[in-house]
């Protein structure tokens, strides 16, 4: 699913590894959510919206007509 997961993570200065501590997931968990290559539960989704501090629509926004 297309995220904005990186780029908020850059924006707040935070590394992979940092931010996968917070989340209590592995910082290679981290980086399949940031390449799109893992789908994370809906859970987890909030955990990371709340460390970027950002909504779910602006971390996982995905438009109509994009494809999942």
């Amino acid at each position: 699913m297309p995220n904005q997961v990186r780029a908020l993570r850059l924006a707040l200065n935070l590394t992979q590894r940092e931010v996968a501590a917070r989340a209590g997931i592995t910082r290679q968990t981290l980086s399949l959510i940031e390449k799109n290559d893992y789908n994370p539960s809906l859970k987890l989704c909030l955990q990371l919206c709340y460390i970027l501090n950002a909504t779910l629509d602006q971390v996982f926004w995905v438009a109509p007509t994009e494809e999942i």
